[in-house]
């Protein structure tokens, strides 16, 4: 249906734009949230406490994709389309109901958590939209070596992802907020090891899916933690004299 792909597409474009704007202030100064909270003087934040935080901003990710799948009047459901819905919202359940349960991060500011809301209802509809009412896959694209090879990439990512958290987590004792470095697993290639793997995961979902929206929220998912990896690293070096210097920001071996 053209107005379905024309939706997806102008829906895609906001994506891409506010990932380009989302850069080049993530590039100035990085959100004011988690370590970085401590560096923005200027402001005094209504705070929400990590765990709340993190379910409330992306719950919605996981909701509304199913809400369109339910709202769906149409017959629709590939195995190939099943599969990627089930891995979109397969992440956001886990940050929603597993990460959240468990993070010992510190509290976000309010409005951060406002526009996180904001942009993962956004991005859940796009995402579901696209599968449900605008990807047309013929039954043998599980097959197709952009599908294997995707999943294969998202795997990967999102494995790096939970391990890279988990060594995050166990940084702490429970109440402890100071800093330390962490260490094993992709920690020892790079500082921003966590936003790595999440970026690996969201373009694996990309060349899978190979519509417009994904690479946008792929695109946008490098904008916004990129930099944020960056800053992270400068925030270990000032911080820690004994940082491994041969550690690199976000990819292995270059930057």
């Amino acid at each position: 249906m053209q107005c379905t792909e024309d939706l997806d597409f102008y829906l895609s474009a906001v994506l891409f734009i506010s990932g380009v704007l989302y850069l080049i202030r993530q590039l100035a100064l990085p959100a004011p949230y988690g370590k970085h909270v401590e560096n923005d003087k200027k402001h005094r934040y209504i705070m929400v406490p990590a765990k709340y935080a993190w379910f409330i901003q992306e719950v919605p990710s996981f909701l509304v994709p199913v809400l369109v799948i339910l709202h769906s009047q149409q017959k629709w459901g590939t195995l190939s389309c099943m599969m990627l819905l089930f891995m979109f919202c397969g992440h956001y359940f886990h940050r929603s109901f597993i990460y959240s349960a468990f993070t010992r991060g510190r509290p976000t500011p309010l409005h951060i958590v406002i526009m996180a809301v904001a942009f993962c209802s956004y991005n859940g509809f796009l995402q579901g939209h696209c599968l449900v009412y605008g990807a047309a896959y013929d039954k043998e694209w599980y097959k197709d070596i952009r599908f294997a090879s995707g999943i294969m990439i998202f795997i990967i990512g999102m494995g790096i992802n939970i391990h890279s958290d988990h060594i995050l987590r166990n940084l702490r004792k429970p109440k402890e907020v100071s800093y330390k470095i962490p260490q094993g697993g992709m920690f020892k290639y790079v500082s921003g090891a966590n936003f790595l793997g999440e970026i690996v995961e969201w373009f694996g979902y990309a060349i899978a899916t190979w519509t417009l929206p994904a690479f946008a929220f792929a695109f946008f998912t490098l904008c916004s933690i990129g930099p944020r990896a960056y800053h992270h690293h400068r925030y270990y070096l000032q911080v820690f004299k004994d940082y491994p210097k041969e550690r690199k920001a976000l990819i292995p071996l270059i930057f």
